[in-house]
């Protein structure tokens, strides 16, 4: 379906719920009744960056950083396999000390294990990113977060939006399943900016969208800010499905850490896939974005999706089939 930016931003005014509705009702009808699971690893908690939101932006001396080894990274790997997970997600803050070389040997290990991979790692090169292919990684998620060039500017010191979007150009080039995303809620954000937001991911043709309510961390400058909010974010979710039928779509964290139900109420609405974290209880709390962030066993998410009449996929990776 194609809709103007008039009527996303319309839809998005409205408190009409249908959107929801016709969300699920087109998820069914072109992903099923199958939620993907993808097993997260946060590797590393150090970041170049000082985006405003994140809780590991490099000003936050607060922070207790860590990096993960190779072996360690493997071992987690190795465990999601051997639990059933057909995608390894990759997750770090814009790391340096892991070098082409390093990550590659990483990525081809783990493949070994036959899963897919994803890299959710930053802003790199179009050789870095060749290669990671090359190594046998298959997806990428690097979020635009907003594509409101100013606001985009105010949220990110220093940093280049132009690169940013040659980044996912890059992606899509070399043939990475891409994924990309946005935060609803960010201050000075409007209704305009994330209906452009919406258009954004349909010109890209992106496959997989995360799209997660802002929610400011206490360690950042952002802390004083009001968080996001849910259900505006879970209808920017919810027409982006009804834009692009056939993509991935997940119900993100941030969702459940502001309301109990929350990533129930975002796969009633359009999403497909949950990201359990893998990573060991001792690193996970370094890894802080946002606060009281939430986790749930492989068990825990079956039981919920039951109630909902949905089941976890098994037997393949989870791909877009267009």
């Amino acid at each position: 379906m194609n809709l103007s930016k008039k009527e996303i931003i319309d839809i998005l005014k409205s408190d009409d719920t249908e959107i929801l509705k016709e969300a699920d009702k087109m998820r069914r009808q072109y992903v099923g009744d199958g939620v993907h699971l993808r097993g997260l690893i946060e590797f590393s908690n150090i970041c170049k960056r000082n985006c405003l939101y994140c809780g590991l932006q490099s000003q936050n001396k607060m922070v207790k950083r860590y990096r993960l080894t190779k072996s360690e990274i493997f071992d987690i790997a190795k465990n999601g396999a051997n639990d059933g997970f057909k995608t390894i997600v990759l997750q770090s803050g814009e790391d340096d000390f892991y070098t082409t070389d390093l990550l590659c040997s990483t990525i081809s290990d783990i493949k070994k294990l036959g899963v897919a991979v994803t890299l959710s790692i930053g802003e790199k090169s179009f050789d870095e990113y060749r290669a990671y292919k090359e190594a046998g990684a298959d997806r990428f998620l690097l979020r635009i977060e907003t594509t409101d060039e100013n606001l985009y500017m105010k949220m990110h010191p220093y940093a280049d939006f132009h690169n940013r979007k040659r980044c996912l150009s890059d992606l899509k080039k070399l043939g990475y399943e891409t994924g990309t995303g946005c935060l609803v809620g960010l201050p000075g954000q409007t209704l305009e900016s994330l209906a452009d937001d919406i258009l954004f991911f349909k010109e890209l043709n992106a496959d997989m969208i995360g799209i997660g309510p802002f929610i400011p961390h206490p360690q950042t400058p952002l802390k004083d800010e009001p968080h996001g909010n849910l259900d505006l974010a879970v209808k920017v979710m919810a027409i982006t499905r009804v834009m692009l039928a056939d993509i991935n779509i997940p119900a993100t964290t941030a969702m459940e850490s502001l309301r109990k139900d929350g990533r129930l109420l975002a796969l009633q609405s359009g999403a497909n896939v949950v990201m359990p974290n893998l990573t060991d209880e001792f690193h996970k709390k370094m890894y802080e974005i946002y606060p009281n962030k939430v986790s749930a066993t492989r068990q825990e998410l079956q039981e919920n999706l039951a109630k909902i009449g949905r089941y976890i996929v098994s037997d393949n990776w989870g791909f877009r089939f267009k």
